[in-house]
C-alpha cells in the first residue's frame, strides 16, 4: 500500500506497538483475527490521514513563506528553500521541536504534549511562536534580498 517497503516495515511496527497497549479493549464479541485486522486497517488509515494531512500542512507552509512578488524562476525557488532551512534552524529549540512535530510530522497538540511532558497550551503556544518568528524571519529575508 506504501509502495515503499522501509515505510511499509516502519508501519508494520507502529501497528504492533499500538496493538500492545490496545489488546486489553478486545471484548471478545468477534474473532480475534476479525479485531486484529479490522484494529490493523483502522491504524494503516489513520497512517495514511496523518501523512496527507502533514503534506499538506508542510506545503501550505511552504507555499506562505515563499509566495513570489514576481515570477521566480528555479534557482529563485532552490533560494527560497534555502531561507526556509535557515529561518527553521534560527527556532529555539522549543518552539522548534514543537513545529516539527505538528507541522512536518503532522502530530496532534495531544501527542505533542505526551511526548515533551508539557502541556497542550505549551504545545499551541510554541507552535504559534514558531510560526511567528518564521514569518518575520522569512519578511527579514526576502525584505533584505529585494534591496540587493
Amino acid at each position: 500500500m506504501t509502495g515503499n517497503t522501509p515505510e511499509a516495515e516502519d508501519l508494520t511496527q507502529e501497528v504492533f506497538l499500538q496493538l500492545l497497549g490496545k489488546v486489553g479493549s478486545f471484548r471478545g464479541e468477534s474473532q480475534f483475527t476479525t479485531w486484529l485486522h479490522r484494529f490493523t486497517i483502522n491504524q494503516v488509515l489513520m497512517y495514511f490521514r496523518r501523512r496527507n494531512s502533514r503534506r499538506d500542512r508542510f506545503t501550505k507552509v511552504l507555499d506562505e513563506a515563499t509566495t513570489p512578488l514576481v515570477k521566480y524562476s528555479s534557482g529563485a525557488k532552490l533560494i527560497d528553500r534555502i531561507a526556509l532551512d535557515t529561518a527553521v534552524a534560527k527556532l529555539p529549540s522549543g518552539s522548534l521541536s514543537v513545529f516539527l512535530k505538528f507541522d512536518v510530522e503532522g502530530y496532534s497538540h495531544d501527542e505533542i504534549a505526551g511526548i515533551f511532558g508539557c502541556s497542550v497550551g505549551n504545545s499551541k503556544s510554541q507552535l504559534h511562536k514558531a510560526r511567528k518568528k518564521l514569518r518575520l524571519l522569512l519578511t527579514l529575508n526576502s525584505s533584505a534580498a529585494m534591496v540587493s
